[in-house]
């Protein structure tokens, strides 16, 4: 964990499967809890453009781990667990848009489900189709169908472990160590992925706490 909160820090993969702390986890629940639940009712009763803006570019000026101190230890099916994931979802995507956009670009010739059309891609996709789509299910959050913003940025996940998995099998001949490293992040992608569909059915219940 960076000792500085304001000051954006890399996230390197190696750092991707979660955090760790020593507070009192009842109370890092709850405040998790409130904080998204307040955030989040706030923005959704009074969209206000510009709050929306600095919301979703939160990130960029304050770091990933400014978000993580708040949400990063709860539930992958709970409010501040998906909004957490969304966050470093659009971060892991905005540090490398490149090579997000290959995978995806792989993944998205051989997927034969409808996750391409959900996710929202434009066609052909680069650097900064991602991170636009990154961008646009952040504001869905606030601004729009929270439900289909999770679903969206599910299908992306997916999409993108199935080009890095594509990638990886392709590696696993000459270069074991890089298959192996890509083979770990699309199934942490996948878990992701499973964890946003979830997160979307229970919000569509009224049962996202």
């Amino acid at each position: 964990m960076a000792a500085d909160f304001h000051k954006p820090t890399r996230f390197t993969p190696s750092r991707f499967d979660g955090y760790f702390g020593g507070e009192d986890p009842a109370i890092l629940s709850r405040t998790a809890h409130d904080t998204a639940s307040a955030l989040l009712s706030r923005v959704r009763d009074d969209p206000d453009p510009e709050v929306i803006e600095r919301l979703v570019a939160y990130t960029d000026a304050n770091g990933i781990d400014a978000i993580a101190e708040l949400w990063s230890h709860s539930s992958a099916r709970s409010l501040p667990g998906a909004l957490w994931r969304i966050y470093l979802l659009r971060t892991l995507i905005r540090q490398d848009p490149d090579g997000t956009s290959y995978y995806y670009s792989r993944g998205a010739e051989v997927s034969t489900t409808i996750d391409t059309v959900v996710a929202g891609a434009a066609t052909p996709v680069g650097a900064a189709e991602v991170v636009d789509v990154a961008d646009r299910i952040l504001r869905g959050l606030f601004a729009g169908d929270f439900a289909v913003a999770l679903d969206r940025a599910a299908a992306f996940a997916r999409v993108t472990a199935i080009g890095m998995t594509e990638v990886a099998d392709a590696a696993d001949a000459t270069d074991d160590i890089r298959a192996g490293e890509l083979t770990r992040r699309a199934l942490r992608l996948s878990e992701l992925a499973a964890e946003l569909t979830s997160c979307a059915r229970l919000w569509r219940t009224d049962s996202l706490d």
